[in-house]
């Protein structure tokens, strides 16, 4: 009986879900995904980046940890993760597929670690998933958010396809306009063309900036960027890499 009770607390603690108090969104966009699936198409076999955003509309503040199920995932596929506060300007804490070694996997509890996310704040969580090579096939990761890595508070599956001979589908030439530029505070990227496209911005001296994958048009916030020059590299399946220049004046 004990065994049983165990094995249903387990199944119950596991579950998919959703709680009215915290909105978890793509970063960049507003509509709650949280107890829901994102699906997306790897752009390639190299690691991309899908970014979410945990706002805490709790009505008071939260040390909230990230843990990672893997329900199915391809031999030799590896993801890593990112977790920190909105305004940390290293993207938080990032964990390699190395350390996120079991399964389930939660980030640390350490106070090196751990940040306060004031009630109408969020966290950002970066994941990064590599395909392997060749082994195509479909992933699925479910992420919680909870307060010991027990106690599970909310939660989004992200669902990765990896298909054989992937191409775009491209209705025209790749058209892609970033405006305004110069920039102060936002800059909007719109594309035509491609239904998707993988962006890394670098900065003069080749640092990568962030990465991240396009579904649609994107308004980025370079407020918080030092004044300068950046390149915005584009990159599509089975296309040739697009670079815009940047320039960020305040």
């Amino acid at each position: 009986m004990k065994a049983l009770f165990l094995s249903l607390l387990c199944t119950i603690g596991f579950a998919n879900f959703a709680q009215n108090n915290i909105v978890i969104h793509l970063d960049g966009q507003t509509t709650d995904i949280s107890g829901q699936t994102h699906t997306v198409l790897a752009p390639s076999s190299a690691s991309f980046d899908v970014p979410f955003d945990v706002v805490n509309n709790t009505g008071s503040s939260a040390q909230w940890r990230i843990t990672r199920k893997q329900l199915s995932v391809p031999t030799g596929w590896t993801d890593a993760l990112c977790w920190g506060h909105s305004t940390d300007p290293f993207g938080g804490t990032c964990y390699s597929s190395g350390q996120m070694n079991s399964n389930p996997w939660t980030t640390p509890g350490s106070q090196a670690v751990l940040f306060a996310i004031n009630d109408g704040e969020y966290g950002k969580m970066k994941v990064s998933i590599d395909v392997e090579d060749n082994t195509f096939g479909q992933a699925h990761y479910r992420y919680y958010i909870t307060t010991n890595g027990l106690t599970m508070l909310d939660s989004v599956d992200l669902v990765v396809d990896y298909i054989a001979a992937v191409k775009p589908v491209v209705k025209e030439e790749i058209s892609i306009t970033v405006a305004p530029n110069p920039s102060t505070e936002y800059v909007n990227i719109q594309f035509t063309g491609v239904e998707q496209l993988q962006l890394k911005m670098v900065d003069a001296l080749g640092n990568v900036i962030t990465r991240e994958v396009l579904t649609s048009n994107r308004k980025i916030n370079v407020s918080d960027l030092n004044s300068g020059i950046y390149f915005l590299v584009f990159e599509a399946p089975g296309s040739k890499s697009i670079t815009r220049k940047l320039v960020v004046r305040h």
